[in-house]
């Protein structure tokens, strides 16, 4: 970012806020000036800078986080945020879509052992109020970069001895190899959430940062394996959907 403000570059008063005044001169400045990555001047010198309080400065760059054009990294700073990577929602697993984008995926295992899942889970993978299941909580990286956090349930009649695997490779693939299980169907449900303290430490991210979820339980050939719940850093994933005029079969309508 250039030193001194030009006469388009300044922070005046007027009907406009300060902090939407600064918000599009630094959102120039990232747009023309800095390549992904790139850090930005801290808090302190940009409000020395441009003459405004610490607090305009927040907001603005809070904005622009928000936008996905800044991205805070925990105790190291804000830079300027790499492209999103486009997330279509198809049953591909973690390894192979990092694969197919030429990233080098990494897996590190976090937790896995025997539970009582919640009700819901319990209900989701046909499992009585008392059985237990296989917890599975992994973080996965691409290039090195934390991506995403998954906590999952898998039914242990269907992978028994699951703690037995590799799980720091692709899970979907030993899956079909181990046990003959091809997960061929699944129903995903999508929201939006802020990080709490826990999955912002394991994603290098800061706690209310927004996140994409998605929820999904999967089945091979109609049977329930996995309850599986991710979150995506949102900074890093957009989400990508190809709509027609079909109506789903089961809510019934006319398109």
């Amino acid at each position: 970012m250039a030193q001194t403000a030009t006469t388009a570059d300044r922070v005046v008063d007027g009907p406009t806020p300060k902090h939407a005044q600064l918000r599009e001169i630094l959102r120039r400045s990232i747009e023309r000036e800095l390549p992904p990555g790139s850090p930005i001047p801290s808090e302190r010198e940009l409000a020395e800078r441009y003459r405004v309080s610490r607090l305009t400065v927040r907001s603005a760059i809070g904005k622009l986080v928000e936008e996905g054009l800044l991205t805070r990294a925990r105790g190291k700073g804000t830079f300027t945020a790499t492209r999103r990577m486009e997330l279509q929602l198809y049953l591909m697993s973690f390894t192979d879509d990092m694969r197919r984008r030429g990233l080098t995926p990494a897996t590190e295992l976090l937790h896995c052992g025997l539970e009582t899942p919640p009700a819901e889970t319990a209900g989701a993978l046909g499992l009585g109020t008392r059985e237990q299941a296989y917890r599975l909580v992994r973080r996965r990286r691409a290039d090195g970069t934390p991506l995403a956090v998954e906590r999952g349930w898998y039914h242990p009649g269907r992978v028994p001895g699951l703690p037995d695997l590799d799980l720091t490779s692709s899970l979907y693939e030993q899956l079909a190899q181990r046990y003959d299980l091809r997960l061929d169907h699944a129903r995903q449900t999508v929201w939006s959430e802020a990080a709490d303290r826990e999955t912002a430490r394991l994603l290098d991210i800061r706690a209310g940062d927004p996140l994409l979820v998605f929820r999904r339980v999967s089945s091979a050939s109609g049977v329930p394996v996995e309850d599986m719940t991710s979150w995506y850093r949102g900074d890093r994933y957009e989400v990508s959907m190809q709509l027609d005029r079909t109506v789903p079969a089961e809510h019934g309508g006319n398109p």
